[in-house]
């Protein structure tokens, strides 16, 4: 788990993308909460009636470090994946910068990584993530 989504180097295929992509998600959501709910018990803070807190002086550098930390983790381990997935599409990480143009970045990114299918057999990132994908072709009998 650590080298999937920790590193940028190899290939994944399309279901590994999708299975670590929503396990990232889930993970983000539920230790967010958490954290959320336990920082505003753990560090002194300042509630109004609507709930909302602020920390102030050195109480807020625990709150900075632990939403840092919420921030930089999910945001490295999603890097790491679409990088992965444009090396199996036969290209370099680079294109992750794709989902800044504006209007269409963000969706070509979506297509090219969750939906297309990568380089057949090994290319220069690695080997095929899914084994034998191209041994299926039908045989035309006569």
């Amino acid at each position: 788990m650590k080298k999937l989504l920790f590193s940028a180097e190899g290939r994944i295929g399309r279901g590994q993308f999708w299975k670590a992509t929503i396990l990232l998600t889930l993970a983000i959501l539920v230790v967010g909460l958490a954290a959320n709910l336990g920082i505003a018990q753990l560090v002194p803070n300042q509630a109004d009636e609507a709930g909302n807190y602020s920390v102030d002086g050195a109480a807020a550098v625990p709150f900075i470090l632990i939403n840092l930390g919420l921030f930089i983790v999910p945001l490295w381990a999603g890097i790491c994946l679409g990088i992965k997935r444009y090396h199996d599409r036969g290209k370099p990480g680079i294109w992750l910068l794709i989902m800044f143009v504006p209007f269409i970045g963000g969706l070509w990114y979506f297509i090219e990584t969750g939906f297309l299918r990568g380089t057949i057999g090994p290319n220069q990132f690695g080997p095929d993530p899914v084994p034998n994908a191209g041994a299926g072709t039908p045989v035309a009998y006569a």
